[in-house]
């Protein structure tokens, strides 16, 4: 039986894919595209949704909208999820972390306060990873006060004092940004 979740599930998808050198999103990892792959640990949402161009990706059950500022970066894929969710909290990452499972997100949503705004997991160097986290939707209009001002950093999308921060959970924060990353995983080698 899949977890369900009292959460949006968002995937930012609109990305150049400048580094891999084709659309990552379809890159194959054990026989299914990296899009799939982070789609699934994300299925137990009732919304989901995919941030890219009208008609590049379809998904069932995934509802594609529009990136608000396209170009900017994954700020402002965040402020586009954030925009079409409802109230409450938003799931929210890249189309590159193979590696999230349902587990990642039960483990992320059970640390949440009645006072934070985010929650995101640490790396293995102990810092907090914007890409693969949780927001809430009240954090929209500081977000949209961030870009506006050209800023365009994830990493400064919860203010200072409302986040918590997880540790115990990088295995899964494993990241395909080139062809010889996701060769590594396809085949780990001795």
């Amino acid at each position: 039986m899949p977890v369900l979740f009292d959460f949006t599930g968002a995937i930012t998808a609109g990305g150049r894919s400048s580094r891999f050198g084709s659309d990552k999103a379809l890159a194959v990892l054990r026989g299914r595209p990296l899009l799939r792959h982070v789609a699934d640990s994300l299925g137990g949402c009732s919304v989901r949704l995919i941030v890219a161009p009208a008609g590049k990706y379809a998904l069932e059950g995934w509802e594609t909208v529009p990136d608000t500022r396209p170009g900017e970066g994954p700020l402002a894929g965040l402020e586009a999820a954030l925009t079409h969710a409802p109230p409450g909290w938003l799931a929210f990452t890249g189309v590159d972390l193979p590696g999230l499972t349902p587990a990642f997100w039960a483990a992320l949503a059970a640390s949440r306060t009645p006072h934070s705004r985010a929650v995101l997991p640490l790396d293995p160097e102990g810092r907090p990873q914007p890409l693969a986290a949780l927001y809430h939707r009240d954090l929209l209009p500081h977000i949209q006060t961030l870009l506006d001002a050209g800023e365009r950093r994830l990493r400064l999308a919860c203010p200072a004092g409302q986040s918590v921060h997880v540790g115990g959970l990088s295995e899964a924060l494993w990241n395909v940004n080139t062809p010889a990353e996701l060769a590594r995983y396809i085949d780990p080698g001795p």
